[in-house]
């Protein structure tokens, strides 16, 4: 196929290498500021196992912070194997304890991803398309903030575009064992670091395969049960050991499917403005339109397959993909193979003009100096967020009070800060949005008794989420008029729960 733009293949890949090293460059931008900005309860928790394990294999710490660590490892919520973690604890044995290690590795993750992204999208579009595939990728504001997290998600988006990527060349060579097997593997990894991506291998795989052939004829292709049988055992394995054998998993699969959801409104505007925040309206419009230059029936079929797999994935997580942002990180590869046919179809339309010959480069120009626009307001909005402070902080609220003290705390992070950097335990309030989602599955609460129950034996409790407060006045009405201040300070209070107001 011709292109518009790029008639030397070598000027594409210049320009491909041009935005992976530019990738990676604002996304290693204030490399060393806390990982604070995006989601930090959940990287917290990574940060949490991360040092859990590297303190196992010391003995040079004090004894008991070397306990503490493991046990916060050990004790924290689990759902996906700690597999970056490892690998992060791994890497602190050479770097030392260092916050930045894990957004490191997620970000090379998402280069990755964005690298084999281009590979498939030259399977159906111009190198114009498939650079705006990978330039979409690497450069949404919210891609470049959720890219460099630590937390398993980069891995897993670069697994599954690794698959579609596998998954694609054996459609067009069902006969194949090798791209079977290869398919087969990188999807049962990307399954086997978080079990939600079975969605989107499930969705790229039969869109691939229902491409080229008819179910009838894949269904007698021993390569498709290779296939299935690998990407679907290290998650089967990983479930099987979590619920039946250690136990840890049961717990964790309740909530997520609330079917009563799908009568509130609340369910389906949190949907379309989580989707807001990620990328807004437009692009989803441009990738929809998109699909109608998309040339052949397979590669139709298979981007279809895709959206369609995202489609059912938000309607079985009905709680999270209203409330949760990075549940719709998945979409941001979608969109971005969607829109390459359109920039195809507008190159095709400008070249018709009788201007293009004299400003051939003139589209180039522009589309770049845009994204430089976009990079240099998105280091912006990384230098505005400094969370350089936050480790002193919690050092002195934890020095506050004295060492023997019992705590609860509604603070940022379930008191997962205090804890990382000020090594002391807290038992933790519930949040407004808690108790929403515990009400959404037919809980009841009652103010007396859950205060009874969580805080009653303590003897602070510690405040630094003031938003938060604001948002349970019950709570704030009450601390203020039972109990006095044991002390306070930038961003804090606490209240001694030992002697109450006569």
């Amino acid at each position: 196929m011709k292109d518009a733009l790029f008639s030397s293949h070598t000027k594409g890949f210049l320009l491909l290498v041009l935005f992976l090293m530019a990738g990676l460059g604002i996304r290693l931008y204030d490399l060393t500021d806390p990982p604070l900005d995006f989601h930090s309860t959940r990287q917290m928790l990574s940060l949490h196992k991360a040092r859990g394990m590297y303190y196992q294999t010391r003995t040079d710490v004090p004894p008991e912070q070397r306990a503490f660590a493991i046990q916060k490892w050990k004790f924290g919520a689990s759902v996906e194997p700690a597999f970056l973690e490892r690998m992060v604890a791994f890497t602190y044995q050479i770097t030392g304890e260092k916050t930045w290690v894990g957004r490191v590795y997620s970000s090379i993750f998402w280069l990755a991803g964005a690298f084999f992204l281009f590979l498939l999208a030259r399977n159906f579009t111009k190198w114009s398309g498939a650079l705006t595939t990978s330039a979409f990728f690497l450069f949404l504001p919210y891609a470049v903030s959720a890219s460099r997290s630590f937390q398993p998600d980069p891995l897993m988006i670069m697994l599954v575009i690794l698959f579609w990527w596998a998954v694609y060349r054996w459609a067009k060579n069902p006969e194949s064992y090798r791209w079977a097997v290869v398919a087969g593997l990188l999807g049962g990894f990307a399954i086997f670091i978080k079990l939600s991506a079975a969605f989107f291998v499930l969705a790229g795989g039969l869109g691939a395969a229902l491409g080229s052939a008819s179910l009838r004829e894949l269904l007698r292709k021993p390569q498709l049960y290779v296939m299935s049988v690998l990407g679907a055992l290290p998650g089967a394995v990983y479930i099987v050991y979590g619920i039946y054998i250690a136990g840890f998993l049961a717990q964790q699969f309740g909530g997520r499917f609330i079917p009563s959801l799908y009568l509130s409104p609340a369910y389906y505007l949190g949907w379309i403005g989580m989707i807001n925040l990620v990328m807004g309206g437009m692009p989803i419009v441009l990738g929809w339109l998109g699909l109608y230059f998309v040339r052949e029936r397979s590669d139709f079929r298979f981007l279809a397959g895709l959206w369609a797999g995202y489609a059912l994935y938000g309607l079985y997580f009905t709680y999270h993909i209203s409330t949760h942002d990075y549940y719709h990180l998945i979409l941001i590869p979608i969109v971005g193979l969607s829109i390459g046919p359109a920039v195809d179809g507008f190159l095709a339309a400008l070249a018709k003009s009788p201007r293009y010959d004299r400003w051939k480069m003139l589209p180039l120009l522009i589309g770049l100096s845009g994204l430089f626009l976009v990079i240099l307001d998105t280091r912006a909005n990384l230098k505005a967020g400094d969370y350089r402070a936050e480790p002193a902080r919690w050092v002195e609220i934890s020095e506050r009070v004295d060492a023997e003290a019992r705590l609860i705390a509604l603070t940022q992070d379930y008191g997962m800060r205090l804890a990382y950097w000020g090594w002391r335990p807290t038992a933790v309030w519930p949040r407004s949005g808690d108790i929403y989602y515990h009400e959404n599955r037919g809980a009841e609460f009652e103010f007396a008794q859950l205060f009874e129950e969580l805080a009653r034996k303590r003897d602070y409790f510690l405040i630094t989420d003031f938003e938060e407060l604001e948002r349970q006045p019950f709570l704030k009405t009450y601390l203020n008029d039972t109990y006095n201040l044991a002390t306070s300070g930038d961003g804090y209070f606490i209240y001694d729960l030992r002697n109450p107001l006569k």
